[in-house]
């Protein structure tokens, strides 16, 4: 059993504590959170089957203690991720991993000389559709990928410290790290609009990959609340729509012909669009929250390498601030018009 602590009990932690606690090989040593009212409710949950803290350096300085999980602000990530792993703890980390890519790599760093595992929390590569997904694309059925479309959307919940591209399309980002083997855009364009909020409450952001393009939508101001991505390959295309109760992946036998030679009277060639059977798999049920615990708890016991490490997270890192200065530059130059 793998004994770990929680930092943090506003928004997110409640939701990793119940699936710390639903896992039997965990065990919940201690909940931690500065704020009265939010321990006070997690006492109502959990009562007497675990501790309480409001300081949680007194979690580090307790040797039973293998695993802290943060589920704090953004920006409170880097000071409490490098506290932990230097009193020898693996960790948890809500995403975005960190504010910047100097704090991401000087924890990654941090951890490799320890000997320690870090685990960032981009659930949907833990989702089954999203597994399920990847099995299609590893086995060729889908074909040569074409393009990737993501949307995020909802109303609210508006956030002061990070935007709305931070804490939504990172969720879309991990996706297509996952699906494409780790792969990095070479061309990265954003445009956002900051409503409501100092930071960009909708923001849209593409990108070009070696062989295929990608576009995520992310809002806080939409008035419908959407989920949906849909990858199109050279064989067959597919829509995810994680707001459907079920039938949530569809996988479409469409696509393009290209006909050339003696076939095309006018020109070099011309295409035909093909149309063919809808299948919706089975897939099924599980908790992506519950399964992202467990490959970190795996990664401790095992010792190997999450695939949500800190190497995943830099790499998305790396095109969110792309993004921000991309943005910046685009703000900067309407005020100059």
């Amino acid at each position: 059993m793998t004994n770990i602590a929680l930092v943090g009990f506003g928004y997110w932690g409640p939701n990793v504590a119940k699936n710390i606690f639903n896992n039997p090989k965990f065990n919940l040593v201690a909940i931690c959170d500065y704020k009265e009212e939010r321990l006070q409710k997690a006492k109502e949950i959990y009562i007497e089957q675990t501790k309480y803290e409001k300081d949680y350096k007194k979690l580090l300085e307790d040797e039973t203690i293998e695993a802290i999980a943060i589920a704090v602000e953004t920006s409170a990530h880097y000071k409490i991720a490098k506290d932990a792993l230097n009193a020898g703890k693996h960790i948890y980390v809500e995403k975005p991993f960190t504010s910047t890519i100097k704090e991401a790599k000087e924890l990654e760093e941090l951890a490799r000389k320890k000997g320690l595992k870090i685990h960032v929390d981009h659930i949907m590569i833990f989702h089954p559709v999203i597994k399920k997904i990847k099995e299609i694309i590893d086995s060729g059925e889908l074909g040569e990928l074409l393009y990737i479309d993501a949307s995020r959307l909802n109303l609210g919940q508006i956030k002061k410290d990070v935007s709305a591209m931070w804490d939504l399309a990172v969720h879309d980002l991990s996706i297509i790290d996952y699906l494409s083997n780790g792969k990095k855009p070479f061309y990265i364009s954003a445009i956002g609009e900051k409503i409501y909020n100092p930071k960009e409450s909708l923001v849209f952001l593409s990108m070009r990959y070696d062989g295929f393009i990608a576009h995520i939508q992310s809002s806080w101001i939409s008035p419908l609340k959407e989920r949906r991505l849909v990858v199109a390959g050279t064989k067959k295309m597919l829509v995810f729509d994680d707001m459907k109760v079920s039938e949530k992946l569809m996988i479409y036998d469409k696509g393009v012909n290209v006909i050339s030679g003696e076939d095309v009277e006018y020109s070099d060639y011309a295409v035909k669009i093909r149309e063919g059977d809808l299948l919706i798999p089975y897939i099924p049920q599980e908790d992506a929250l519950y399964n992202s615990l467990e490959h970190f708890r795996q990664a401790i016991v095992e010792n190997k390498e999450s695939i949500a490490s800190a190497k995943q997270a830099i790499r998305l890192l790396e095109i969110l601030h792309s993004a921000d200065e991309k943005m910046n530059k685009e703000e900067e130059l309407c005020k100059t018009e």
